[in-house]
């Protein structure tokens, strides 16, 4: 096999490869899926510039030596999520994702960010991505997570929709019920130090980009507990009404400022799961839709720029109540769609009582649709998925080449740390 010629580092950059379809309005979704994936592509170079201007392309922690290959995404609010290679003194090198964070301005910010970090060190669950370490460099703050070898959920809608077809069911099903376990893990999680109190978790940002399914296993993995929220005592409040994590995910008690507990994560995976079946999300609006009094005038703020304006979520939030599911789930099952009323409900109260009782209706309806489907069927029904979505190259590339390391061949590997080194 002859190998691959040196890239031309004057050689334009292909657009890079992975991005989920950006929320829009329900007008703005009249064009073609082919059109909207004409204007996904985000450029490399601009990639490769930004890994230029980090502080930082190598460090450690103990005897773990951390280099940084490329960036991944960047976020809204500044935030970096880098792909890096871990190298052990005497040991084999693996792949690690690298979340460099906002240096804390206050002492109580730090805390805030310390406490989030030992919160997530607690978290030992198959189906919940494991944080490692986090490092501080130069006042800026770098946690360092498990790396997982696969596609992000909202890099699968993104592909079912190029095709014009939602999701496997029992993919869907699946999965949510992976979730839904690792969320009542992480909600009933007691601290013994306080007497094997209740720690109170809730997650605040289930959406599709935090769960992944692993390319090879077909493994589910629950990632970022950054924005998570505790009843810890002794805990610091994050200031002020800040909203943390992905908003079109957030249940109206959250949005809205009202006294929240873990059935606001089951809201956000009854959205997802409503999405994943659908190809569409629950609040897809049209813009023209008036805003309320009331949201002009609350004081909250988002901590990333939301898919859609703030003040429309909160009044979404504020005139929701429950019966728009329906004009979503019209299609579906009467099954799906009974689990769907519930999760979705208006009140907290009128929702599953724990991620428990959700997982064993998911289980149940996947149970009966596709006896003994598990995580050799999910992967593939992944490999299926995206080898008929590649076929649409033309159009463009709807798979995570940023995060997948089957994407990222030795040449590429070698060229980004040479970039760094330079």
């Amino acid at each position: 096999m002859s190998e691959k010629p040196p890239r031309d580092p004057h050689e334009t950059e292909k657009p890079l490869k992975d991005t989920a379809l950006p929320r829009r309005s329900t007008g703005e979704r009249k064009e073609t899926f082919q059109e909207l994936f004409k204007r996904l592509g985000r450029d490399l170079g601009t990639l490769s510039r930004m890994i230029k201007e980090l502080p930082y392309n190598a460090f450690s922690a103990g005897r773990v030596s951390f280099e940084i290959i490329r960036v991944l995404e960047e976020r809204s609010n500044g935030e970096q999520v880098l792909l890096a290679e871990r190298r052990l003194r005497h040991g084999l090198a693996g792949y690690v994702v690298i979340k460099r964070l906002h240096s804390p301005a206050s002492f109580e910010l730090r805390q805030r960010l310390i406490e989030e970090v030992q919160l997530v060190f607690r978290l030992h669950h198959p189906v919940i991505a494991q944080v490692h370490h986090l490092r501080v460099l130069e006042k800026v703050p770098y946690l360092i997570m498990e790396y997982v070898d696969g596609r992000r959920l909202d890099s699968l809608i993104s592909a079912a929709a190029l095709l014009g077809r939602p999701l496997p069911t029992p993919l869907v099903l699946y999965i949510t019920a992976e979730v839904a376990d690792a969320l009542h893990y992480a909600h009933t999680l007691t601290a013994e130090e306080a007497g094997g109190r209740p720690l109170g978790i809730i997650h605040r940002d289930v959406s599709p980009r935090n769960i992944r399914v692993d390319r090879k296993s077909g493994a589910v993995k629950l990632t970022d507990f950054g924005a998570a929220f505790s009843r810890r005592v002794g805990r610091e409040e994050t200031p002020g009404r800040l909203l943390k994590g992905d908003l079109l995910y957030a249940s109206p008690e959250y949005l809205l400022g009202a006294e929240m507990d873990a059935r606001s994560d089951i809201f956000s995976l009854g959205l997802v799961l409503l999405e994943a079946l659908t190809n569409r999300h629950l609040f897809d609006v049209e813009d023209s839709q008036p805003l309320s009094e009331s949201a002009a005038s609350r004081t909250a703020a988002a901590d990333e720029l939301p898919s859609l304006p703030l003040d429309r979520m909160i009044t979404l939030a504020e005139q929701y109540t429950g019966r728009e599911v329906e004009r979503v789930a019209a299609n579906l099952p009467e099954g799906l769609k009974a689990i769907l009323y519930r999760a979705l409900g208006r009140a907290p109260s009128d929702r599953h009582p724990s991620a428990e009782d959700l997982r064993r209706e998911l289980q149940a309806q996947l149970v009966a649709l596709a006896p003994g489907y598990g995580r050799r069927e999910v992967a593939e029904d992944v490999a299926r998925l995206f080898k008929e979505a590649s076929a649409q190259r033309d159009v463009a590339e709807p798979v995570e080449g940023g995060i997948d390391a089957e994407c990222l061949d030795a040449q590429e590997l070698a060229s980004g740390r040479h970039e760094r080194r330079a």
